[in-house]
């Protein structure tokens, strides 16, 4: 399982606010086909799921704030893809609070 972390940031929108472009996104992730988990974060979201499903559903977001009316898009993707066992989202937290019980 991969995880990634996606920050989708619409330009050429005539206002700084983004929050509409972010909700629209929700409404993609909530409709995804694909079996993915994510988290909204206030700087950007983070999914897992098998990486060829998290490229596809990231292809998509990438695309939302063009039907919003954005002129240009920017994305940046960041991709945690361990191989050696399986990890998600809720094991790297426990992971870090395990540390800081020792």
């Amino acid at each position: 399982m991969a995880i990634v972390q996606v920050t989708i940031v619409p330009l050429g929108t005539g206002s700084t606010s983004v929050s509409e472009y972010v909700a629209a996104v929700k409404k993609e992730l909530d409709q995804a086909a694909e079996e993915i988990r994510y988290q909204l974060t206030p700087m950007s979201t983070i999914i897992e799921g098998e990486l060829d499903d998290l490229l596809a559903v990231v292809r998509r977001l990438h695309e939302v704030p063009f039907r919003a009316g954005a002129l240009r898009v920017s994305t940046t993707v960041t991709i945690d893809d361990r191989r050696d066992k399986k990890g998600s989202m809720q094991q790297k937290l426990d992971s870090v609070e395990e540390k800081l019980r020792e």
